[in-house]
């Protein structure tokens, strides 16, 4: 726990987000100081955001052991939702409060924490913030300062703006599918990629921030709509100009490059062991060949230049293959870069997290949670040089922080408290008929 004071500290982010994209939002919030509320119901569960399932029978668990159901030691425990991956790794530093806000009484308690808050963010389809009441219309007037924004995957006008999707999907309609796969194998074979839900938390924080900045200087909120498709399609404009320019579709590269080569994945020493390397420039090219010893090969007039070496490359990419595989993927690394050539080792997860150059930087962060005991976390993304910062607190718990937002913050009394735990909305489980 940091004992500095962040540059966001004393503002208050209401956070009713789903998934990955508005977490991740959030999360960016808290970690520098923001103090973020979950508000979650108790009696209706949310999937993908705390799990897939709120008690996923431990034999499942067991039987399925993938990355949707995991828990520490495959073990769900008495409350899931408290120890899913997917949620802890985003929910550090936040707060949770239960409440169900599509209930009157809900409603109204929500207004008072709007009234009290200076950022909401929501990322479900617009119709789902509509039956929530969920206008800034009607917040504004709640909280004429309070800047509201939201993420859904289309936007809130338009043809599609109806339309449900995850990041996967994003991922298609955006153009991102048709150019990432291999040019020999159809789309069929592509896994899913969600990288549309970070490339929304990024640039949603940096949203709010941006209008945190605005209502400093005017005393005005806004509204911001971050249609995720807009924002993810500018991700690969090069390639939209490229059509609009010469009316050329682009097509799969697989690890190639558009104007590199050699650009590739190639196999090393070892089962299932791979490094990358990138050549740009010329100097790059004579790096390659210092590295690999100068073979004859590299005189061929096929590799003679950029042209020659992009319209060869599949002998190019044979031949290069010959040298690395003879050697364990960091060898190639860093016998690479010492020629100055970009060039990296393809990691494992496990690798990753052994990895030394994350491990003398202490990227990783022990984190302390009572239902999930002690494990490592990857820790705040970067490093203030007047700023130190780490993670303050665990994920929270499901109504963890209850008493403290109803009674501190929003001034219940103690009775209205009760009643609110005794009609449904107060509590730290779902309820008992949900699976």
């Amino acid at each position: 726990m940091t004992g500095n004071k962040l540059p966001l500290d004393g503002i208050r982010v209401i956070d009713i987000t789903v998934v990955w994209a508005g977490p991740y939002a959030t999360q960016l919030l808290a970690d520098w100081g923001a103090e973020v509320v979950r508000v979650e119901p108790i009696d209706a569960f949310q999937p993908l955001s705390r799990g897939h399932r709120a008690r996923p029978p431990k034999k499942e668990v067991m039987a399925r052991k993938t990355w949707g159901v995991a828990f520490p030691d495959w073990d769900p425990g008495a409350r899931p939702w408290n120890r899913s991956p997917s949620f802890n790794v985003h929910a550090r530093n936040k707060k949770s409060m239960t409440l169900n806000i599509s209930r009157p009484e809900g409603a109204a308690i929500f207004h008072r924490l709007v009234g009290v808050s200076d950022v909401l963010i929501e990322n479900n389809v617009p119709t789902t913030g509509e039956k929530l009441g969920l206008s800034y219309e009607i917040l504004r007037k709640v909280n004429p300062a309070l800047i509201m924004i939201r993420m859904p995957g289309f936007g809130l006008e338009g043809p599609y703006r109806r339309f449900r999707c995850l990041g996967s999907h994003i991922d298609g309609i955006s153009g991102h599918t048709q150019i990432r796969g291999y040019p020999d194998l159809g789309l069929e074979f592509q896994e899913d990629v969600f990288f549309s839900d970070a490339a929304g938390g990024v640039n949603g924080a940096l949203a709010i921030m941006m209008a945190l900045r605005y209502r400093r200087r005017t005393g005005q909120g806004q509204l911001i709509e971050l249609a995720q498709v807009e924002n993810y399609a500018s991700y690969v404009g090069d390639v939209t100009m490229d059509y609009l320019l010469n009316s050329r579709v682009q097509t799969t590269l697989g690890n190639r490059h558009r104007s590199m080569a050699p650009h590739g994945c190639y196999p090393c020493k070892g089962d299932d062991q791979w490094a990358v390397m990138g050549i740009a420039t010329e100097e790059q090219w004579a790096g390659l060949c210092r590295a690999m010893g100068d073979p004859p090969w590299t005189r061929d007039s096929r590799f003679a230049d950029t042209l020659r070496r992009f319209d060869n490359q599949d002998e190019l990419d044979q031949l290069i293959s010959r040298w690395t595989e003879t050697l364990d993927k960091r060898v190639v690394m860093e016998t690479l870069q010492k020629e100055g050539v970009p060039a990296a080792a393809v990691l494992d997860q496990a690798e990753v997290y052994r990895d030394p150059h994350l491990r003398e930087r202490r990227f990783f962060q022990a984190v302390s949670h009572s239902e999930t005991g002690t494990y490592e976390f990857p820790s705040i993304i970067a490093k203030f040089s007047r700023t130190p910062n780490a993670i303050r607190t665990p994920p929270p718990l499901l109504g963890e922080h209850n008493e403290y937002v109803y009674k501190e913050v929003l001034g219940v009394s103690d009775a209205e408290y009760r009643k609110l735990e005794d009609s449904g909305h107060i509590g730290m489980d779902y309820h008992p008929s949900i699976p």
